[in-house]
Parts: C-alpha cells; structure tokens; sequence
C-alpha cells in the first residue's frame, strides 16, 4: 500500500478538521480532482488508485499515533477520541475517466466536510505514486541525491544564509512515500539547524520533527458558504480560527482572494492577533513589500512577524527572498515538489479543491489565475464584485 498511515498527511488537515468538528460539523461539501500537466494520460491507473483507495479507508488511527496527537498543544482531547472512531469512507469518492475521454480523470470527493477533509493529500501521493512506478520504473535515485546534495550545499556552506530555515512541505506530489521518507532523513542528518521541520504529521512522529501547518485554501472558502456575509466570510473565518486557537497557530493564508483583498480585512486586530501570514500566489517580492508596509501602517514592528513562503520553490527562490527580506522579518519556507520529486523528470501539477460547500460554489481567486478553481463562472463574477477584485 502506497499511503499506509492516517497520519501520513499534512498538519494543516488536523488542524482544520478540528475547527470543522467544533464548529461546523454539519457541513457537506464537494471536492474535484484537477491535473494541469497537459498531454500527460492518467487514465491507465484508474484501477491502481481505486485500489489504494480501498486500502486507505481500511486504515484506522494507531494508539501511538493518537498519542502522539494528543501530545501536540492545540489538539483537544475531544478530537483525538473523535480521531479513534475515525475511518474513511469509500462512499464519498469516486474515480473514473473524464468523459471528453482526453486521458483525463476525474476524482470526486462529496460528503460531510469532516468525514471527507482528510482525502486530499494522501490521495494525490496516490496519483503521484501510481503514474511513476509505472511511467519510472527503474528510478534515477543516484541524480535524485546528487540534486538534494546540492540544494543543501547552496544554504548550508553560504555564511549569510545562516539563519534560512526550510521546511518539507512535499507530501501531496512527492514522487514516492520511500523517496520521500529518504529526503526527511537527509535533510535531518546533512541539513542542521536550516531544516525546520515538515508538514507531514507521519514524518514528524517518525523523526522527531516539528509538525508545521495551520489553515489551507479550503477553510476560508467553506467561510463563504457558512459565514453570515459573503463580504465578511474572510473576517469570518480568521474569528472563528482565532475562536478555536486562541491565538495559537496564528499564521494567516493570504491568497483566497489576492494581496490586495487580504490587507483590506487584516486589519490592526487581526495584525496582532496573528503571528504572520503565508504567501501562496502571485510574485512573492510584491507581496511581501505589501505586507511589511501594512504592518508598518498599523504600527506594527515587522520584526515581530512571521512572512511564510510556500508557492511553487525552489533553493535558488528561497535564497532570493532570504536576501530581500532577511533582518526585516522572521522569514520561513515551505519547499514542495522541489524537494520531494526532483530527480530529472517532470512532476505532475495536480490538486484537488473544494468547489461547493452547502450546495453553494466556493472559489478562490489567488494571485496566480491559473491557481483558480470552481465550476461556476456566474459566481467567480460576482465574488470579484463583492471583494473588488479586477477581472483578468
């Protein structure tokens, strides 16, 4: 079996599911399976990964690994009980050919919010791993360590770069679970105090790692649809996360509906109450002028808050930014595919999205437009209305 641990998946999912099963137990939602790669044919895997799927909702959460969730200091006692009668469920996903029959597939996963939240990222370490055992059956693992290698050498051996930290943030399009398993292991062993820890939970119990996560897109797209105005739904759900929280895990995701919108909701409240924000789309540069000047605005010492860089990195970006903002900020990075499927062949670009909540659409409108994703284009138009957002 590919994934062979509930918890082998990323912090950020427990730690909405908590917020769900508190707050909005009773929410349905509706999640879809997008690969951006074009030209590339999934289609011959269907059966691969409706089997692993099958294998993944037979799985149940171990005494330990409950343990080891009960030990971290924002999980509630009542979710970890919760957590122990948890089992996924194969009733609320299908995967099946697209109908255009244009090799791709379709992957819908439609249910309660909080039996469904925890498909998303082993499902797609699914996808990835079925399509290279099959496309790489002889993996180049030697040009794979040779590239982790030199990732390391470029911060690790560069005295000014001594206070960068990156984190493993790969789970969902690393390029199998036994790769992935070896990059944790070398980054802990050659990488020292510039390795921060990982988003993957297994991985944290398994190494001794710091989990890292807080809140993804999903979150505050729900917050349109369970919020009391759309207008306010982003206000919404940072209150509702700060309810929960009380001021813990305090990094806000940025990019639901772009910089611009962002700032105009974060204001001296939630500057304070949070402890940074994470970028996610658009040029990481402009973004986080934006926000050292809004923290500047609100009196707000920069130096005091966390800027997050999770989009789409690599070594040589995150070196970049580290120069740029370096003594200005507290500055981490979440490094991805870069990190966990970079051995000389092209990595699948896939996600997969809410798009309903409640039977209502739910969207977001990031700072990258090929980072959009919902079905109904009547309703992207008017969220651009509500929250001010230029058409592209």
């Amino acid at each position: 079996m590919i994934i062979q641990s509930l918890l082998d998946t990323d912090l950020y999912k427990f730690t909405m599911m908590q917020v769900v099963l508190h707050h909005f137990p009773g929410a349905q939602v509706e999640y879809r399976f997008k690969n951006r790669n074009a030209g590339v044919d999934l289609t011959p895997y269907i059966d691969t990964i409706r089997a692993e799927i099958a294998g993944l909702c037979a799985l149940r959460f171990q005494q330990e690994e409950l343990d080891y969730l009960s030990g971290l200091r924002f999980i509630k006692s009542d979710f970890v009980d919760f957590l122990g009668l948890f089992q996924m469920n194969q009733k609320y996903i299908t995967v099946a050919a697209a109908p255009q029959h244009d090799g791709q597939i379709e992957i819908v996963i439609k249910g309660p919010w909080l039996y469904t939240i925890l498909f998303e990222i082993p499902v797609l370490a699914i996808v990835n791993e079925a399509y290279f055992r099959a496309t790489q059956p002889t993996p180049d693992y030697a040009e794979g360590r040779r590239r982790l290698q030199a990732k390391i050498a470029l911060i690790r051996d560069d005295p000014a770069l001594r206070d960068c930290k990156i984190a493993d943030y790969g789970t969902r399009r690393r390029f199998s679970r036994g790769w992935h398993e070896e990059v944790i292991a070398t980054l802990k062993r050659d990488f020292g105090a510039h390795f921060a820890g990982t988003s993957n939970v297994l991985a944290a119990l398994r190494d001794q790692l710091i989990p890292l996560g807080t809140m993804a897109h999903e979150y505050l797209q729900a917050c349109q649809a369970l919020g009391p105005r759309l207008r306010d739904s982003q206000i919404f759900g940072f209150e509702m996360w700060a309810r929960e929280y009380r001021g813990d895990l305090g990094i806000a995701l940025s990019d639901v509906y772009g910089m611009d919108a962002f700032l105009r909701d974060f204001d001296l409240y939630f500057c304070k109450l949070f402890d940074g924000a994470r970028h996610d789309s658009g040029d990481p540069f402009v973004w986080g002028e934006k926000l050292l000047a809004h923290y500047q605005k609100n009196r707000i010492d920069p130096k005091s808050k966390t800027m997050i860089f999770s989009d789409s990195l690599d070594f040589r970006r995150v070196i970049e930014l580290t120069l740029r903002f370096k003594d200005r900020t507290v500055l981490a990075f979440g490094v991805g595919t870069n990190l966990t499927n970079d051995l000389g062949y092209a990595p699948l670009q896939i996600v997969i999205k809410m798009v309903r909540c409640n039977d209502q659409p739910v969207a977001k409108l990031s700072d990258t437009p090929s980072k959009d994703m919902c079905d109904d284009q009547a309703y992207v138009n008017y969220l651009r209305q509500v929250f001010e957002i230029a058409p592209r």
